[in-house]
């Protein structure tokens, strides 16, 4: 399989005050066209911060990514937007929701950042994840478990090619978990490239490769 995702030599720094802090060191990441990946470590190891890059929500200090052969830290801010907006779907622990939104509203959000008509996609995408009797439903009047699904199908409303997960069951009971994890495991089925940062062993368990972080170094 051909990479999708290639990072070479990545260095993430930040300033705090009067000291600069480097979180990762010189990382090297390949994750290839449909893979399912899962990226694990203690807190503070880096990966939410190699997460972020792989999802051009933030650029190396130092280094290269490329997405498809593409150098996406060479693009303009516009350009990174729109490659999130048209190739890459994101899921967060905490939901991310417009709390004055329906779920059918919230879904379709990607589809009014990218240009394209809205349709019946995110309806479709909500019954998908079982929530087509919710649809009118603000963040608010749904459970955990069902702000994720809303999240999930959010995620998939621009036919994305990867999906980048953060913790996408930390705040979800066991059983829940296993739902979102069952989606997941759909969607690879699919040919979709999944990674997903994550504490638990039974989400890695369902990945094809672990990646693991260390002090920013991989393990």
């Amino acid at each position: 399989m051909n990479a999708l995702l290639e990072l070479a030599g990545v260095r993430k720094r930040f300033q705090l005050g009067e000291k600069e802090v480097e979180i990762l060191h010189g990382v090297d990441i390949e994750v290839a066209e449909g893979e399912f990946v899962a990226i694990m470590g203690p807190s503070g190891s880096g990966k939410t911060t190699c997460l972020e890059i792989l999802g051009a929500l933030s650029r190396p200090s130092e280094g290269s990514y490329r997405f498809d052969g593409r150098p996406i830290h060479q693009l303009d801010d516009d350009s990174l937007a729109d490659l999130r907006a048209r190739r890459m779907g994101f899921v967060f622990q905490t939901f991310n929701l417009m709390p004055r939104m329906s779920a059918v509203r919230n879904a379709a959000l990607p589809l009014l950042y990218a240009g394209v008509p809205r349709g019946e996609r995110a309806r479709e995408l909500l019954d998908r994840v079982g929530l087509g009797h919710r649809l009118e439903h603000r963040p608010a009047q749904l459970s955990g478990g069902e702000r994720q699904r809303v999240a999930i199908a959010r995620s998939l409303s621009n036919r994305p090619r990867l999906i980048l997960a953060d913790e996408p069951t930390g705040n979800l009971d066991e059983a829940t978990s296993r739902e979102i994890l069952d989606l997941f495991g759909e969607f690879h089925r699919e040919g979709r490239t999944l990674v997903v940062v994550t504490h638990s062993d039974e989400v890695a368990c369902r990945a094809e490769r672990v990646i693991r972080l260390r002090d920013g170094y991989i393990a």
